[in-house]
């Protein structure tokens, strides 16, 4: 049974695992660690965690989840191991999956750990944005490496579910291909034209000033996930490079196509593939 859990990386998302947990009824200690004092200060004023902990306390609990960037986890994973007791729990939520997993083969061989990634978020993160629902109706990925599940382990995604969130189990490979295409690439789409934009604009405050206030709902939403903050999206670059790069290369190629077909059939061609994509989703 569950009766402490600490997680490791108070901000957005282990925040919110916090919030979610107190909704769902846990009533057991939660205790937070985090190298920012404010960040683990506003987890506990908002009553995601009972207290600020160290690394005996994340040593000592039950479930240890893992909500820091992608590289930080890996290096989570290599210290917890050697102290990893008989039905402990170990799981994450990076937003990429394949290398966790591989070092979970080579420091978790016995068990121990699950591999997770809540397909939720928001463009900007920290603790005092955390929310309870954050994780209502959204996907939960798991990318299990061990065929049996321990009990602590289907306590946990019982827990999972009782966020609001959907949960699915797919093959840690499948899992990147399919996260650098409908999570990486839109990041990496908005941060590029944010980027541009601040490259075209900065310096002219006058015409600053124009795209500002004619830009509408359009631009606000292509621009949303530029706020998203470089020391995340730094991990998921260098853990899914391939994968990313396959699915950016693809954008460029299919932008060409419309900048050569601007005044051809072709330009209708791809709003109606665009439309119908768009339609069996709406």
């Amino acid at each position: 049974m569950i009766e402490k859990v600490a997680i490791v990386g108070t901000g957005l998302i282990g925040t919110s695992v916090g919030l979610a947990l107190r909704r769902a009824g846990f009533s057991c200690e939660i205790v937070g660690i985090d190298t920012s004092v404010a960040e683990v200060t506003t987890a506990v004023q908002s009553g995601a965690i009972t207290r600020a902990g160290g690394f005996e306390d994340v040593v000592a609990a039950d479930v240890i989840v893992l909500a820091v960037p992608v590289l930080a986890i890996m290096d989570w994973m290599k210290q917890l191991a050697p102290l990893k007791r008989p039905g402990q729990l170990c799981t994450d939520v990076g937003s990429t999956k394949l290398a966790i997993c591989d070092l979970a083969g080579l420091y978790y061989a016995g068990g121990g750990f699950l591999a997770g990634h809540p397909m939720a978020g928001k463009e900007s993160g920290g603790a005092a944005l955390a929310d309870a629902s954050l994780f209502d109706g959204a996907m939960w990925l798991f990318t299990p490496i061990f065929e049996e599940m321990t009990a602590i382990e289907v306590e946990w995604r019982g827990w999972v579910a009782k966020f609001g969130a959907r949960t699915m189990d797919v093959d840690a490979e499948r899992h990147d291909k399919i996260c650098a295409w409908v999570s990486h690439l839109p990041q990496m789409v908005s941060t590029a034209m944010s980027a541009m934009f601040e490259d075209e604009f900065a310096a002219q405050p006058e015409l600053a000033a124009e795209f500002g206030a004619i830009g509408g709902r359009a631009l606000r939403e292509m621009t949303r996930l530029g706020a998203s903050p470089y020391s995340m999206w730094r991990d998921v670059a260098f853990t899914n490079t391939k994968p990313l790069a396959a699915t950016i290369f693809a954008l460029e190629q299919r932008l060409a196509h419309l900048r050569e077909n601007l005044k051809t059939p072709e330009l209708r061609e791809e709003f109606e593939k665009a439309n119908a994509f768009r339609g069996k989703r709406s």
